[in-house]
């Protein structure tokens, strides 16, 4: 399930929304909308899912991703979660409020940037936290290449 939900958020929803919205609107330039739509699911819903989940089950995110037993990390993941369930919420409204996609997008490159290089960091990763530091690299890199586009064309 984790591998799914990273899949579509992360990848193939964006990809499919950037690339029919430029079907039906091949005007709109194709950098705002890649930035749109990955803001939207990568940042938006990928976050606001793992923030929920992250508030109610934090057990999953500090075992199958940090590889923690016990309850001590609880407290930590769920305030991860709330300021993830903040980020993603921040990134859903960006569909309907458009200046909110540069910010987010800043948000999310740092975030992903950072995260995916603790996860490089450890030795020993799970299967979870390789997925998760092979999609925090890659959506960095779209947001980075997005803000970078976007300042020239501004």
């Amino acid at each position: 399930m984790y591998f799914a939900v990273v899949a579509l958020t992360m990848f193939i929803l964006p990809v499919g929304c950037t690339a029919i919205a430029h079907y039906l609107d091949p005007a709109r330039s194709l950098v705002e909308l890649t930035g749109a739509w990955f803001v939207f699911w990568g940042v938006g819903v990928r976050l606001m899912l793992a923030g929920m989940r992250q508030i109610s089950q934090p057990g999953f995110t500090a075992q199958e991703i940090f590889r923690l037993n016990g309850d001590e990390a609880a407290p930590i993941v769920r305030e991860l979660g709330f300021a993830n369930l903040a980020t993603g919420v921040a990134g859903v409204l960006s569909l309907k409020f458009s200046t909110f996609v540069v910010p987010v997008a800043i948000m999310g490159a740092i975030f992903y940037s950072a995260a995916g290089f603790l996860h490089l960091r450890e030795q020993l990763r799970s299967g979870n936290e390789t997925l998760a530091m092979v999609s925090d690299f890659f959506l960095a890199l779209v947001l980075a290449a997005f803000l970078a586009l976007h300042s020239l064309a501004a």
